[in-house]
This record gives C-alpha cells, sequence and structure tokens, in this order.
C-alpha cells in the first residue's frame, strides 16, 4: 500500500497564556492519500483551523509529528520552512489575502519571485493559473475591481501556480454569497478530480463539505473517527 501524502501522529498544540493552559488539539493521528480531498469539520474553537496551520508549517506543535511529503515539517528550521512552505503548499484563507497595490497577475506571480524560474517563466505560469481559474479577462485588474467570488480564485491561482503538494483552504467561502461559494467550491473539487491536487479544507458550512471526498469532524481538541461528529455526551 503506498504511503500518504500526509501522515499526522500524536499531533499535540498547547497554547499558554500567563499560568492559563489551552490545548487546541490532543493526541491527533491522520493520514490523508494523495489526491484526497478532505473537509475538516466542528464547531468553533474545536482546533480545525490549528491544525491546517501547523499543517502549513505557520505554526509549530507542542508534541507529535507532521510529515508532507518527503518533509518532517515540525524538524525544518525557519530558512526551510519557509523554502518549503513557498514550493510545496498552496494557502487559501477566507479574507483573501491578496495585496491591494498588486493586479491580478502580480499577486499570483508574487511566489514565483523566490524560485528560480526566469521571467518569462513565471509570466507563463502566472498566466496559466489565471486561466484555469476563469480570469484570464481579469490579468491586470486590482483586488478593488474584482467581485469577491473573483479575489477569492485569484488567490485560488496565487495557490496552485507553483504546483504545490498540497492545498490548504481555510473557510474559503466564509466571505462569500451563495452563488460565489459555489463556483469556488466547484473550482476546487475540479482542481482535485481533474489535476489531482490533494487539498485540505477546513469549513463549518455542511453544504461545502460535501464537494470533498472525505469528512473528518474535530470535537474539543479531538479528531474524531470517520463517521462521527461529536463527542458523547457526558454530563451526568
Amino acid at each position: 500500500m503506498s504511503q500518504p501524502l500526509v501522515e499526522i501522529r500524536s499531533l499535540t498544540r498547547v497554547f499558554r497564556r500567563d499560568s492559563i493552559e489551552v490545548t487546541a488539539l490532543q493526541d491527533v493521528d491522520l493520514d490523508i492519500p494523495s489526491g484526497d480531498f478532505l473537509a475538516l469539520m466542528g464547531p468553533s474553537g474545536s482546533g480545525k483551523s490549528t491544525l491546517l496551520n501547523i499543517l502549513a508549517g505557520l505554526d509549530s506543535p507542542t508534541a507529535g509529528t507532521v510529515r508532507v511529503g518527503d518533509h518532517q515539517v515540525e524538524a525544518l528550521d525557519e530558512d526551510a520552512l519557509a523554502e518549503w512552505r513557498n514550493l510545496h503548499v498552496g494557502f487559501v484563507f477566507q479574507t483573501f489575502n491578496l495585496i491591494p497595490v498588486l493586479t491580478a497577475f502580480e499577486n499570483v506571480e508574487l511566489p514565483l519571485l523566490l524560485t528560480h524560474l526566469s521571467k518569462a517563466e513565471r509570466r507563463e505560469h502566472a498566466l496559466t493559473a489565471l486561466k484555469l481559474v476563469g480570469l484570464s479577462d481579469r490579468v491586470h485588474h486590482y483586488p478593488r475591481q474584482l467581485s469577491g467570488g473573483q479575489e477569492q480564485r485569484v488567490a485560488i491561482a496565487r495557490a496552485i501556480v507553483t504546483d504545490p503538494d498540497i492545498i490548504l483552504a481555510d473557510e474559503p467561502t466564509g466571505d462569500l454569497d451563495a452563488r460565489s461559494a459555489e463556483d469556488v467550491l466547484r473550482l476546487l473539487k475540479q482542481l482535485n478530480e481533474e489535476f489531482g491536487k490533494t487539498i485540505v479544507m477546513v469549513t463549518h458550512d455542511p453544504r461545502a463539505a460535501h464537494f470533498a471526498r472525505h469528512e473528518r469532524h474535530l470535537d474539543k481538541a479531538v479528531l474524531l473517527p470517520p463517521g462521527v461528529t461529536q463527542l458523547p455526551d457526558v454530563t451526568p
């Protein structure tokens, strides 16, 4: 059986503030096969975004291990982590995180500036990514000239422009109207089904989760078994 793209073992994340400790993740074990589209669900504060941030190398575990592809993420130093993240991870945020003074093309090209590609190669890659998300006619538009759905499409183009191993999407439809949200989810599904992209999406919306291949739920820092949506109520 082939090795999963993502292998998480005994992952724990504890936040400390003064004398108070808050456990965001507790002994999480998770395998994600290459080509999967996984929806992580759960109530606010359940640990979904913390798990995604650790997967992206944006946060560090208190204990446990995280392997993505050939890289042991928690063992990388800051420089190696930044390089790995830029080349191997595409991140899609709820609030788009586009730079307002850059055009759609320039926002998408941004991750490529840290590679060894030539200017012509960067242009080709960025235009291809924008075409893939259906924005060939918005290349020179600034974020303020785009709808919310179009901004998120630019953000997705930026996430895929380096051909990453994994796309991490944190509530990617949270700031969108219903129609734009569905367009973005269909695009993510297309990237998964037609281009084999591995996607992990945090969402609280069951309608969004239906676009994924699999769902897993977190509750009170615990990753529940497949098919289980919440911890049992132990209230007497």
